[in-house]
């Protein structure tokens, strides 16, 4: 079957959408670029000037698609949010990324890594972040002037003063808490808290209920112990009357 294809003008530049490389190498590396990512779209979920992407094109300089580069994880304040095929800067109001994370894998050489800090300091990224999760180390860069300086995050924690979030090195995996002091959380943890909060609920539910429903078992019980006892003081009560009022006096006291 004929497939349509794209119409590009002559001479048109193209600044493709995709690297060809994976999102990951292995599902430790996923998992922290997908956590990252997640988090941090929740935690501006509700911002609409603040943009949070992954995995996605940079093009920092119009008419240059060979200068890019595919952060793992990154951040825009000042920006709508929307669908984008790639961060084309000049189309953004020329504002480059403000926040860039990349999760290391075993693949990753130490030129290639200093290529993108390079990358990062000189088209103008104000937070730069590298966590090895199988060292469980973290390299952070904050923009002083035209660079972008190393800072040593303690065990105790670091806390990015563009996003408010802390690190926490102190375990043998960074934690890493927004800045409602709630820790990020995979999607199956987030899911499983949920699922446990609504069983929470149910539960909480149901002993209402049954306490509602005990409490009219103990109003119509106590009327009907009123009622027999009438009956009895009267002389009035039949034997089966006296006998249940018994067994309800007997409830009553347990």
């Amino acid at each position: 079957m004929n497939q349509a294809t794209k119409w590009v003008p002559t001479g048109a530049i193209e600044y493709p959408s995709g690297d060809g490389k994976p999102l990951a190498e292995n599902t430790l590396q996923l998992r922290w670029i997908v956590t990252l990512y997640g988090n941090l779209a929740a935690q501006y979920r509700d911002t609409p000037d603040v943009f949070v992407g992954a995995d996605q094109l940079w093009y920092p300089v119009e008419g240059e698609p060979k200068t890019n580069v595919a952060p793992d994880v990154y951040v825009v304040f000042g920006r709508p949010k929307g669908e984008r095929p790639s961060w084309k800067q000049w189309e953004e109001a020329g504002t480059p990324l403000t926040v860039v994370f990349e999760v290391l894998s075993p693949g990753n050489s130490h030129a290639e890594m200093i290529k993108k800090m390079s990358f990062y300091e000189d088209h103008g990224v104000e937070e730069y972040y590298e966590y090895d999760p199988d060292a469980n180390a973290l390299f952070a860069y904050l923009r002083r002037g035209e660079m972008l300086r190393r800072v040593k995050p303690t065990a105790a924690g670091f806390v990015s003063p563009r996003l408010g979030v802390r690190f926490d090195l102190s375990g043998d995996e960074m934690a890493v808490f927004g800045p409602n002091g709630e820790r990020f959380l995979t999607f199956e943890d987030a899911v499983a808290q949920r699922e446990e909060a609504v069983a929470q609920r149910e539960e909480a539910v149901a002993q209402r209920e049954s306490g509602r429903a005990e409490l009219e078992r103990s109003r119509e019980r106590s009327a009907r112990m009123a009622e027999l006892g009438r009956k009895a003081r009267k002389g009035q009560a039949a034997a089966e009357e006296l006998a249940e009022l018994e067994r309800l006096e007997d409830e009553a006291a347990a």
